[in-house]
């Protein structure tokens, strides 16, 4: 099963926020022997959204959508998934008690904070069904269906339909729920696959040069996969590395790939290639 994220925000594609969960979920997967297949980044446009998870829920992959799930005018994730899937919107009970449980530990925190706020938090009754805490429970409507994905920080739980995980825009709540649901719910594919990744950087030849040997590389050893990454010099890291160098390398299962590596670096020095591996640079 393929593994991909969505993420979602007009802060993102603006600018004014840097996105940083696309290397965090890299990061996350790759901890557990996993790897990211593909990444997209959509703003806050409710047919665009709608439109994006209608072909990811169709996919069969396992996907990561982080973002909207708030209950703002900005928020559009909940009912675009489930008009994505065909299904009506719910407040889910689980989630409802524990935004319940939130709206009183944050009663209980004013009344308790000192000052002249807490002492009128303190002699005003909490009332669960006020138009303002009636409100918060938008934050736990999900798509007929959802189970919830539970928050450590803050008890608002993100919601899961099948394959499909969605979390807060937050990274503080994000990520730890991103770990919960690799953790319990796809455990079984931790480190199921073995992988492996060698590569050395190569000067004075062109891309066009070596692409055949590439190619080849592919063709010998199914299953491995070639990457080139070019550079037209690292002046900041000095050295060799000032000159254009090509970062050129194989990945896949460790036997194929250590097999691959030789007849890389065999077809690099025929073809005249001056080779630094990483570990001599």
């Amino acid at each position: 099963m393929a593994f991909g994220v969505i993420i979602i925000g007009d802060e993102i594609l603006s600018g004014r926020r840097v996105d940083k969960h696309l290397p965090k979920i890299i990061e996350l997967l790759s901890a557990r022997g996993l790897a990211l297949d593909w990444a997209e980044y959509v703003g806050d446009d409710r047919d665009r959204i709608t439109a994006t998870l209608k072909r990811t829920f169709a996919s069969g992959d396992i996907v990561f959508s982080t973002g909207g799930i708030g209950a703002t005018p900005d928020d559009h994730t909940r009912q675009c998934a489930a008009e994505a899937l065909g299904v009506p919107l719910e407040l889910h009970p689980e989630a409802a008690e524990l935004i319940r449980a939130r709206i009183r530990e944050m009663h209980g925190a004013a009344a308790g904070a000192g000052g002249a706020s807490s002492a009128a938090a303190a002699s005003t009754p909490l009332d669960l069904d006020s138009p303002e805490n009636l409100h918060r429970l938008n934050m736990g409507v999900f798509p007929l269906g959802a189970s919830i994905i539970p928050n450590g920080y803050n008890k608002i739980p993100g919601f899961s339909v099948g394959d499909h995980h969605f979390v807060p825009g937050f990274p503080v709540m994000a990520w730890p729920m991103m770990e919960w649901v690799l953790d319990t719910k796809y455990a079984h594919l931790h480190h199921a696959v073995a992988r492996a990744e060698r590569s050395l950087y190569v000067f004075e030849l062109m891309e066009s040069t070596l692409t055949p040997l590439m190619e080849k590389i592919e063709a010998d050893f199914p299953g491995v996969r070639v990457f080139s990454l070019p550079s037209v010099g690292d002046a900041e890291r000095g050295g060799l590395f000032a000159r254009r160098h090509i970062d050129l390398g194989v990945k896949g299962e460790p036997e194929a790939v250590a097999a691959a590596f030789v007849k890389l670096r065999e077809g690099v020095h025929l073809l005249g290639g001056d080779i630094v591996e990483p570990e001599a640079g």
